[in-house]
């Protein structure tokens, strides 16, 4: 594969599994030194110990190290982002992909519920794009990819979900504008129905199998199935690599053509 990525610094949250650790490995066997960030440490490092020992990564000069990091928490992300500017030598590319789903429909969503995904989905979105920018800034260079989601046009059980991913996008097209005379590329992908772990507690919140539900899901999708992780990993990359130099404050949906 090709190395776009050899000598770069790239941070990936909630990285330990699903899309992050998908993204984590595309940039890893593209050449780059990625920082694994997740809540759960052991699962970090499952995923940085797998990656290490991938031939793509080995082969194309790429390293992984596990992080961990409230990334709710603005003292824990500015401590982690300043130990990994200092341990792998700066800091080119962030992925804001940490989230979290809690489910219900809205007269029986919690306030905690509500408050806890737009505080991980969103707010750790903020936190970790203001302690990447100052480093970024001073060097006149950065990509910031960050996570939305099909969800932020709406979706029936998710309204806390949905305000988040939509918060995504608006925060994405602000950043842009603000860092564009920087010389950072903000961006954001909007995955729709994706084979992970969140989505099969999607189906088992409406009474369904995983198989099930991604079946329901592929017969109204034109292209007739459901996307995978290193899908939207491989759209995370191109939007972070040069290919994608005058792409900023745009918001591209990874969802097979569904609407």
């Amino acid at each position: 594969m090709n190395a776009r990525f050899s000598g770069q610094n790239v941070v990936v949250t909630g990285a330990g599994q699903g899309i992050g650790a998908a993204t984590a490995r595309r940039f890893a066997t593209e050449g780059a030194s990625v920082a694994v960030v997740d809540l759960d440490l052991d699962r970090a490092e499952r995923t940085a110990e797998e990656l290490n020992a991938d031939p793509g990564v080995v082969s194309a000069g790429g390293s992984v190290r596990a992080w961990r990091c409230d990334v709710t928490d603005q003292a824990a992300v500015e401590d982690v982002f300043a130990g990994i500017i200092e341990v792998h030598g700066g800091l080119d590319v962030l992925v804001n992909n940490a989230g979290i789903a809690r489910d219900n429909l809205l007269f029986k969503m919690e306030l905690s519920d509500w408050q806890a995904v737009l505080t991980t989905n969103l707010t750790s979105a903020y936190l970790c794009a203001r302690a990447a920018q100052a480093h970024m800034v001073a060097k006149r260079h950065g990509k910031i990819v960050n996570l939305s989601s099909r969800s932020a046009l709406g979706n029936v059980g998710q309204a806390n979900y949905a305000a988040a991913k939509a918060g995504i996008q608006g925060l994405t097209a602000t950043l842009a504008m603000e860092l564009g005379r920087f010389n950072i590329n903000v961006n954001a992908v909007a995955p729709g129905y994706i084979a992970t772990s969140m989505t099969a507690q999607t189906a088992q919140r409406v009474g369904s199998t995983p198989e099930e539900h991604q079946q329901a899901v592929a017969a109204r999708t034109p292209l007739g199935r459901v996307g995978q992780p290193e899908e939207v990993a491989s759209v995370i990359a191109f939007l972070a690599s040069d290919d994608a130099s005058y792409v900023s404050g745009q918001t591209v949906y990874i969802n097979g053509g569904a609407r």
